[in-house]
């Protein structure tokens, strides 16, 4: 089979594409022939070096896949064999074939194409804690959504939306028309204005209920400050500290002077304010098997019910992986990019 395999931290001739064995399954495992493997921000942060829950290089990245199970260990339950399947994986899931164990494979939906339900773990997972689990929205709130035309926050979005709230969400100008016709509510200019002045002019300085920010940094000062009493602040990246680097040493002291600059917030203050901050990192989310499978369970209803609807906005042939990182990098994408073997 073939994979990509990450050898080193730097620019994007360090992702190469490379032959290994084909995984034979064992025990309970399942063995899945890939059609379609997510690519997301983590993996981008994995290549620069900046990411510090990636294995070891050179490694193979990657959280989610769709494809066929062809193949089962002798304990395996042997209904899958043959199933259309959406996985998540702990890595590896950039390569031809992938072994996974039962707790994360689910039946893929026939309204999704592979593509599709490749886009779905990763980016609404992170956006349903965000916002259902541990934000807590509810339909007379508002919410905040940093990137909004990115792949969680188009997930982000959708949920949203869905729960009846008010949205508000910062994106280049070229993308607010998409994202109105997706039923943002109010876009904000993030390039050629300052989000905060636009969010407080549009909330009458009440500013909103929940804010989800992967921006990090000195963005998590004033996103908190954003906040309307009972606020909520979900800080869930740190985009801002790969921004301008290509990787290696730059890109450790861009982190550490991001780092520099993020908040701390002490308990007095959060009470007089009444004010929330949580964060969530979905890879440190392993442990916590029935909970995953739950909220999958929940966004796969979300699918056949017609408000879960992920947008593949490219996907690339795993050959042209380095072209996949630029353009997320370069923030072109308007939702998920995917790549396909």
């Amino acid at each position: 089979m073939r994979e990509i395999v990450n050898s080193a931290d730097g620019s994007y001739d360090v992702l190469t594409i490379s032959e290994a064995e084909d995984p034979v399954p064992d025990g309970e495992e399942l063995l899945i022939d890939v059609r379609a493997a997510g690519i997301n921000f983590a993996d981008i942060l994995a290549r620069k070096g900046t990411y510090q829950d990636a294995p070891p290089k050179p490694c193979v990245m990657g959280y989610e896949v769709s494809g066929i199970v062809e193949a089962a260990g002798a304990q395996a339950d042997p209904k899958w064999k043959g199933k259309e399947v959406i996985a998540t994986t702990r890595f590896g899931g950039q390569a031809e074939k992938v072994l996974v164990k039962p707790h994360q494979l689910f039946e893929k939906p026939e309204a999704l194409s592979f593509e599709e339900a490749a886009a779905l773990p990763v980016n609404y997972l992170t956006a349903w804690v965000l916002i259902r689990v541990m934000g807590s929205l509810q339909p007379e709130e508002s919410i905040l959504i940093h990137n909004a035309g990115g792949g969680v926050g188009l997930a982000a979005l959708q949920i949203a939306q869905h729960i009846g709230a008010t949205t508000y969400g910062t994106a280049s100008p070229r993308k607010h028309e998409f994202l109105v016709a997706r039923g943002l509510d109010h876009p904000i200019d993030y390039r050629n204005n300052d989000w905060y002045k636009q969010l407080m002019k549009m909330t009458d300085n009440r500013g909103v209920e929940l804010i989800i920010d992967p921006l990090g940094g000195k963005e998590w000062k004033r996103s908190y400050k954003a906040l309307r009493t009972t606020g909520r602040l979900g800080m869930f990246g740190v985009s801002s500290a790969s921004e301008g680097v290509s990787g290696g040493w730059w890109a450790k002291l861009k982190l550490l002077a991001t780092v520099v600059t993020m908040p701390f917030f002490h308990p007095l203050p959060l009470l007089d304010k009444n004010r929330g901050v949580f964060g969530v990192n979905l890879g440190h989310l392993w442990h916590e098997k029935e909970k995953a499978q739950h909220w999958m369970r929940q966004l796969l209803e979300g699918v056949g019910e017609g408000w879960v609807s992920p947008h593949v906005d490219k996907t690339f042939p795993f050959s042209e992986v380095a072209d996949a990182h630029r353009y997320i990098e370069e923030r072109q994408n308007i939702g998920k990019v995917i790549l396909v073997p």
